[in-house]
């Protein structure tokens, strides 16, 4: 059994960062894409908004039903929604086509997680490590996530602007990607298929009642899950498609700039990640996923206040060096305050709370660019956002502490 756990661990941080790699080379021509389809910058907004929602519905099924059907099994379903998205995307310039296939596949339009696999993965990942390693197992993986995207963008991006050099005209440049992207998910549903039974979840009791996949953590996940969908509205107003998009319209930056950029970026994002190991262990889960932020937010709100694009390449960067720093604490919390066959539920729901609360935002983010008065708009509101969310995040969860954390109290009142 302890060598399946060596072989399903590596198994599943290859397929994280496979997937976020072939997200983050797609975020970056994405928007430019389906302005050269010939779409307005509201239609695609609003496509994004729907990719969100329609990845909230699937998600939702497939996360809830993982612990009881099958994990395995459902990360292989999710691996083909992928390719049905990538497929489709790649043949058709039909508007209805596009948002069908955004609404029922798995295709990222951030650079970030979408669909069931961050959710089930972390499941299997907790059960498969203990308690003390699981942030920092977390960590890493967050890690390896931030570097593939940072990698994917800088390749996406370099890719367009050399086809475009060598004569390719851009919509052929973009459709190249999108070939790479439905390929990542045939690669995805074959390392799926590697992995062992050990990732699924531990036999439930049969009387237990259960919604959505859960039962005595019900209160808990409905908390946090309406939290996680502010922190991810505020966070869709601006997301990586769009502010790559912003960068482009007001500083004229090309697709190869656009890539570097968001390399640095994403590179920044993925240490900040494993920098919350150290802060988490010290200070704990909650006060790290609150205090870290809150910088993090502000830095956001300055970016389009600089009056040149190295100033604002400067901040953003400031900011992605310390923004990820919520997210292995929050994935690692949340896990940790549910019990064990809950977590693919948990995750899953929490997950889709963040998509819901992000499905409407990019919509708003893309009509507010379109206006030339509220061209900037979206990074305030963000940021803003994202404030009250920890504040409202610390008021409500600083008393509810993990375990490792009340046995680490424990220990301390024992001495």
């Amino acid at each position: 059994m302890l060598n399946r756990f060596k072989t399903d661990i590596p198994l599943l941080f290859a397929t994280r960062i496979l997937r976020l790699f072939a997200y983050g080379s797609l975020s970056v021509i994405l928007a430019l894409y389906l302005a050269e389809t010939g779409l307005t910058e509201r239609t695609i907004g609003l496509l994004f908004s729907l990719t969100l929602a329609g990845d909230a519905g699937i998600s939702l099924w497939l996360t809830t039903s993982a612990d009881r059907i099958g994990r395995k099994r459902m990360l292989l379903l999710g691996a083909l929604l992928m390719i049905l998205a990538g497929v489709v995307f790649l043949l058709t310039r039909n508007v209805y086509l596009l948002t069908l296939a955004a609404i029922i596949g798995v295709i990222s339009p951030s650079g970030n997680e979408i669909g069931p696999f961050l959710s089930i993965e972390q499941a299997a990942l907790s059960q498969l490590v203990p308690d003390k390693q699981r942030t920092k197992i977390f960590a890493w993986y967050n890690f390896s996530g931030s570097f593939a995207t940072a990698t994917g963008a800088l390749v996406g991006g370099w890719l367009a602007k050399i086809l475009q050099s060598s004569g390719w005209n851009a919509f052929d440049s973009y459709r190249m990607i999108l070939s790479g992207y439905a390929m990542a998910g045939v690669l995805l549903f074959i390392l799926f298929l590697s992995l062992s039974p050990a990732v699924d979840a531990p036999p439930a009791e049969p009387s237990v009642q259960r919604k959505l996949g859960l039962h005595k953590s019900r209160g808990v996940v409905a908390r946090l899950s309406a939290l996680f969908a502010l922190d991810a509205f505020a966070g869709g107003l601006i997301i990586q498609s769009l502010m790559a998009y912003w960068f482009h319209l007001r500083f004229g930056v090309d697709e190869a700039v656009l890539g570097s950029i968001f390399f640095g970026a994403n590179i920044l994002a993925g240490i900040s990640a494993l920098l919350a190991v150290r802060f988490a262990k010290r200070f704990g889960l909650i006060n790290t996923m609150v205090f870290t932020h809150i910088p993090s937010s502000l830095l956001l709100m300055l970016v389009p206040l600089m009056p040149s694009l190295p100033l604002a390449v400067a901040v953003l960067l400031l900011r992605f060096s310390i923004s990820q720093m919520d997210v292995p604490t929050r994935q690692s919390y949340t896990l940790a305050v549910v019990a064990p066959d809950e977590r693919s539920a948990a995750s899953g729901v929490t997950t889709i709370a963040r998509s819901v609360g992000a499905a409407i935002s990019p919509s708003l983010g893309g009509l507010l660019i379109s206006i030339p008065a509220l061209f900037s708009a979206p990074f305030f509101l963000c940021g803003g956002l994202k404030i009250l969310y920890d504040l409202l995040l610390y008021r409500s969860f600083k008393q509810l502490k993990p375990p490792e954390e009340e046995l680490q109290t424990r220990n301390l009142s024992n001495q």
